[in-house]
């Protein structure tokens, strides 16, 4: 195991130790060479001692640095030192997407249909180069503190699949594509199906698939059905259930055959949430073994098969019988365990495909082949039946014979067949569009597609197909297609922005901008803090955004006491109680303010200021005349705080050198909040003087220069600054 302060390969120091998973260990650590903070996935000994998979893994990684997308993390470099091979990524801090989701415990629909585009994009950049991760899962899914998605462990997953499934590496069993689960090709749309699941579980808070072990949710994965989402939660949008309910295909052809078709319907769905714009494509053949068929049907499957005594059932190897509906009911998923060596009644939310029981493989083998089977005798069946390649005896004589006379039906020519004429519907709203062609005739077959656009608002149809006028039979196909109002655009980031300038840019777009002010103690006054709705949200034009415009730190006044007429302790006294310092203290001759006390300052009392102003003082030195001082008197400001952030405190101790003696003038506990303050000081002497501050904290009996105060050991270090203080006579 590393530990702070080793190196790796003479070049990455490791800072500290950030997460561990099955296959790796992942540290923060710094770049010397370039002088940056990485991630440095380091395999675990039990992978680093397989040849065959460093092999597939340093290929695959090597394959992965070559991507450079915002929403993948990159791969820098990928290594071995001494036995030790690891790889170096980009360093994201934030939280991943299944932390995310257990403290939310389910997403906003628009927070999630977000998120799963940034993955999407990060995973078509991907494919794009050939590479399929493999292991789409919100483990893998990491959320940036500035908010953006980032996908990691590209490269990582294909070295990890092409091991055999008893491999520790295997990807989490509940985001395993059916493919995946039976051990067979995976491409892109593997990662689209683990993709749904992320989605299904953003949407809903829960897993589709639980089980008691890894084998049921395999089996579940390749057999079972998904609760549909909007049972779960009838708030969800169709036109995103049936995204979900796509990406979730079992058979691969079924999904989306890319990202970025996936992408394109996301986008979509937000505009129109409602929309039947998903379409899935029909099941050539269907992917269970159990096939529904009548008594009779299965007695002479039975006789004419070779192959009997086969239970063709689905079994289920956790309930031990061949029930073969294997929808999941199961909603309590919720668990919390993170033990990875957990397998039994408990459920294991990081749960990974340790092993695969051979019994189930055998069952899946003998399900395969008992389904060839049944489909080529019911393909014999129909075949002979249909072709009459058996005749049977005639005559007769034969009394079991039935004759059996095919009349054709008759249909209409087209000389018999009235045309209708197309009707213009464009510019009418869909309602009232489909009312006019079933008017027409009811059997015309309505097509919809749906485009943006900035003439037709939404829902109105913008163009048709055939045209008005153009002969239609009563059954034909008529295309329609309705605007989904303005095109959709990412929102521009404009935090920080100046205000003119963001407003300029957003109004460039076609967007309304509204501003409001709020006080903000990091962003400048006048720039911009955030947007409503967030940067990266999907909008068009028309649309109204609201730019949150900083203010500035908020600032308390407070009122300036008059402090005339009292003495200089007590005027600092006064400033002090009511959030003011003093400031510059001068001295002149007054024969209607007693020596010593307050004849004038600055500002004056009752004037409003902002808390922390200093207020400069004149002290009388009495009547005109006596020239002869008897003492000298001067002051200092404190104006630079030793301390780091509120709450900070120590012992501050100041001390003056004049003609070379020290004095300390003041030493107590202070805080953050105590600074600027400043200390009157009176002298013998008129020599200017040097003032220090020096911070005391707490030390052992036996640090140097440590001194004991009050039962506490203490060392006092010199803050670095120093004040010159110059001096004038009283008289």
């Amino acid at each position: 195991m590393l530990k702070p302060g080793m190196y790796i390969s003479d070049r990455y120091e490791i800072i500290d130790k950030v997460g561990s998973g099955g296959m790796a260990d992942v540290y923060k650590a710094k770049c010397h060479r370039l002088n940056r903070y990485v991630a440095i996935k380091v395999l675990k000994p039990e992978f680093s001692d397989d040849t065959n998979f460093v092999k597939k893994f340093r290929g695959e990684a090597q394959s992965a640095a070559g991507l450079s997308h915002p929403n993948i993390v990159n791969v820098y470099d990928v290594g071995d030192d001494n036995g030790l091979h690891y790889i170096v990524m980009e360093l994201v801090e934030g939280i991943t997407l299944k932390h995310f989701i257990e403290r939310k415990g389910k997403l906003e629909v628009k927070e999630a249909v977000g998120i799963a585009i940034q993955i999407a994009m990060g995973m078509e950049a991907a494919h794009n180069n050939h590479i399929i991760h493999r292991d789409i899962k919100p483990q893998n899914i990491i959320i940036s503190k500035e908010g953006k998605v980032k996908v990691t462990d590209f490269g990582i997953a294909k070295a990890t699949s092409s091991n055999t499934i008893t491999s520790n590496a295997m990807g989490s069993v509940h985001y395993l594509s059916p493919e995946q689960a039976r051990g067979g090709y995976s491409d892109e749309k593997s990662d689209i199906y683990s993709l749904g699941i992320t989605m299904y579980e953003m949407l809903s808070g829960q897993v589709p698939f639980e089980g008691d072990n890894t084998v049921s949710v395999a089996l579940l994965h390749i057999q079972g059905e998904a609760i549909p989402l909007r049972e779960v939660d009838p708030s969800i949008p169709p036109s995103v259930e049936k995204i979900v309910q796509k990406c979730m295909q079992k058979k691969p052809e079924r999904r989306y055959l890319s990202a970025s078709e996936l992408i394109a319907d996301l986008k979509r769905s937000i505009s129109n949430p409602n929309g039947d714009f998903v379409v899935i494509p029909a099941a050539t053949v269907t992917d269970s073994p159990t096939i529904t068929i009548s008594d009779d049907e299965v007695s002479h499957i039975k006789s004419a098969s070779t192959y009997s005594g086969r239970n063709t059932g689905s079994f289920d190897p956790v309930k031990g019988n061949t029930n073969p509906d294997l929808r999941n009911t199961n909603t309590n998923l919720r668990n919390t365990n993170t033990n990875p060596n957990l397998n039994k009644k408990g459920k294991e939310d990081e749960e990974d495909i340790d092993q695969v029981d051979p019994r189930v493989e055998k069952i899946i083998l003998i399900g395969s082949i008992a389904a060839g089977i049944i489909l080529v005798a019911l393909i014999i069946f129909f075949t002979i039946n249909i072709f009459h390649l058996f005749p049977s005896n005639k005559g007769d004589g034969n009394k079991d014979q039935v004759e059996t006379t095919v009349t054709p039906t008759a249909t209409p020519t087209e000389d018999t067949a009235e045309p209708i004429s197309m009707p213009q519907v464009i510019g009418y709203k869909l309602a009232d569009a489909e009312k006019m062609l079933a008017e027409k005739s009811e059997d015309l077959q309505i097509v919809k597609d749906e485009q943006t656009s900035d003439t037709y608002e939404k829902g109105y149809v913008m163009d048709q197909y055939p045209k008005k006028g153009a002969d239609l039979e009563k059954d034909s196909e008529v295309k329609l297609v309705i605007s989904l109002g303005p095109a959709s655009f990412e929102l521009p980031d404009v935090y920080k922005s100046g205000q003119k300038e963001a407003e300029a840019a957003l109004t460039g777009k076609g967007l309304k901008v509204t501003a409001e002010p709020e006080f903000n103690d990091t962003v400048k006054e006048g720039d911009v803090i955030s947007t409503e709705p967030v940067r990266g949200s999907m909008v068009k034009a028309g649309d109204n955004i609201i730019l949150i415009v900083s203010k500035g730190p908020e600032k308390t006044n407070t009122l300036v006491p008059d402090v005339r007429n009292n003495s200089k302790a007590a005027a600092v006294k006064k400033l002090k109680d009511n959030g003011l310092v003093a400031g510059t203290i001068t001295n002149d001759y007054s024969d209607t303010y007693a020596k010593g006390t307050v004849m004038e300052q600055s500002p004056t009392g009752g004037t409003e200021v902002e808390k922390g102003t200093a207020v400069d003082l004149v002290l009388s030195r009495g009547p005109q005349g006596n020239d002869n001082p008897s003492s000298y008197t001067g002051s200092v400001t404190i104006d630079e705080n030793p301390f780091d952030y509120p709450g900070d405190s120590g012992i501050v101790k100041v001390q003056m050198v004049q003609d070379g003696k020290t004095t300390t003038l003041q030493k107590q506990q202070m805080d953050y909040d105590s600074f600027p303050f400043s200390i009157p000081i009176t002298s013998k002497s008129g020599s200017n003087a040097t003032v220090s501050m020096f911070i005391g904290r707490e030390a052992s009996q036996g640090d140097p220069g440590a001194v004991k105060e009050n039962g506490t050991w203490v060392v006092y270090e010199e803050y670095g600054t120093s004040w010159d203080v110059p001096f004038t006579p009283e008289r």
